[in-house]
């Protein structure tokens, strides 16, 4: 008798163990399949601020090297301008027809974008016409990332078992920084063993955009074989036509103002201290061009270390007070580190600066995906993370540059130290009023 049901106990454990790793494995490979997607995408967008110091002169008439990096900050800009769009598009056709065929699409019209790139010949040959191709192709690339965020926020928050949830979720943005590190490494290969600083901004300037072309092609197939989420096979079934898109985001009110506060202090932080700072190391610092890239790339690098970590811990200590730690940190500090950068008189006292205020960021960039996926019922997920992110950003995370460079243009560069603290501490309300997501996640 005991014998007898000895048997089955044993199957029945062997057969959960069984599941659990067979479970483990579909979970790891659709985070792997979705963060490669996002990678190559964030790569797209961010070679355009990498190497804007090689090709702004190329596509916008001669005159001082601030003007033409206002000009090329200015598109930089338009972009995340139609960011908005690409998140309540592709969000409401993610919550529609799902997270796998928005993510395909999205990485589709970004290879498109950077083709358009590499191959548009300069102010010098076509006159107006090249930055008006510039500028189109940054609006392929625009409304691509604004649908981006939303959808691969919602698909690695959704694939992710919820013990282990903000661990998962930071992939987001190691993959988004190293996109950016990506971008970065190519910038280094060409500037110090392929080609000379003449070749590069000749010509050179166009490799990153080819391989970016290519690179999305390849991460196309792969998020073809993507697995779709049970979160999303689950409302499928039973979601009625008229019920999606902005009339069910508006049932949800208070949480898109918590995207929108959390996110306007953490993205103008971010933008500021990544793609802003090589602008920021050679035209105010006074740092040659391949210092000021070797610096980003380092800082960028243990950057995208700390995501997993600081995700990690947010399971176990909470998100709110990984955001409030951000917050305070962030309203404190921003002044006297964007001062002490702003006379630094050598690269590894920058790269201190720089990286100790990376560290403050971490504590937005690593859960601020999942702490937004977690407000939001799976039938609005997508457009609800997507959407006023979008917005958002589009406001303060890619207006950041421009509105440094024009501080600077008038004299007034220190103000720019003060509307970053301003946005942060506008955050900080929010951080500290909102609720603990990771106990009432709506996922």
């Amino acid at each position: 008798m005991s014998s007898e049901s000895a048997v089955p106990a044993s199957t029945h454990t062997t057969s959960g163990v069984a599941e659990s790793a067979a479970d483990t494995r579909r979970r790891l490979q659709a985070i792997f399949g979705g963060s490669i997607g996002n990678l190559v995408e964030w790569y797209d967008w961010y070679a355009y601020a990498a190497f804007s110091l090689y090709f702004a002169s190329t596509f916008f008439p001669a005159g001082d090297q601030t003007a033409q990096l206002l000009n090329a900050a200015a598109i930089f800009a338009v972009g995340f301008l139609v960011r908005p769009i690409g998140g309540w598009l592709l969000g409401r056709y993610a919550d529609r027809r799902g997270r796998k065929a928005a993510l395909t699409l999205s990485v589709l019209l970004m290879c498109t974008g950077s083709l358009i790139i590499a191959v548009t010949p300069g102010y010098a040959t076509i006159g107006i016409a090249a930055p008006a191709l510039l500028v189109f192709a940054r609006l392929l690339q625009g409304f691509s990332v604004g649908g981006e965020y939303g959808t691969s926020a919602t698909y690695l928050s959704e694939v992710a078992s919820p013990a282990r949830r903000g661990f998962y979720s930071s992939f987001q943005y190691v993959t988004l920084i190293m996109g950016q590190l990506l971008a970065l490494a190519v910038l280094i290969v060409l500037q110090f063993v392929l080609l000379t600083p003449e070749q590069l901004e000749s010509w050179g300037w166009r490799i990153p955009f080819v391989i970016g072309a290519i690179c999305a092609l390849v991460a196309l197939y792969l998020r073809r074989r993507l697995t779709e989420t049970e979160a999303f096979e689950r409302v499928r079934a039973r979601r009625e036509d008229d019920a999606g898109g902005i009339r069910l985001l508006l049932r949800h009110p208070r949480e898109v103002l918590i995207v929108v506060g959390l996110t306007m202090g953490g993205t103008l932080a971010f933008y500021t201290y990544t793609t802003y700072m090589q602008k920021f190391l050679v035209n105010t610092v006074g740092l040659t061009r391949g210092e000021s890239t070797l610096i980003s790339a380092s800082t960028l690098l243990i950057f995208l270390c700390l995501q997993p970590v600081v995700g990690a811990l947010s399971d176990r200590v909470g998100r709110r007070p990984v955001l409030i730690s951000f917050g305070v940190l962030g309203t404190v500090a921003t002044v006297p580190l964007l001062t002490a950068l702003s006379r630094a008189d050598d690269a590894l006292t920058a790269f201190g600066l720089i990286m100790a205020a990376l560290v403050i960021v971490t504590g937005y960039t690593s859960i601020n995906a999942v702490v937004k996926a977690e407000l939001f019922p799976a039938q609005i997920r997508a457009l609800g993370v997507g959407l006023p992110y979008a917005i958002t950003v589009s406001l303060f995370g890619g207006t950041a540059e421009y509105v440094a460079l024009w501080f600077k243009s008038i004299g007034h560069e220190s103000l720019f130290y003060w509307y970053v603290t301003g946005c942060i501490a506008c955050s900080l309300l929010v951080y500290v009023f909102m609720r603990e997501t990771s106990r009432t996640s709506r996922i």
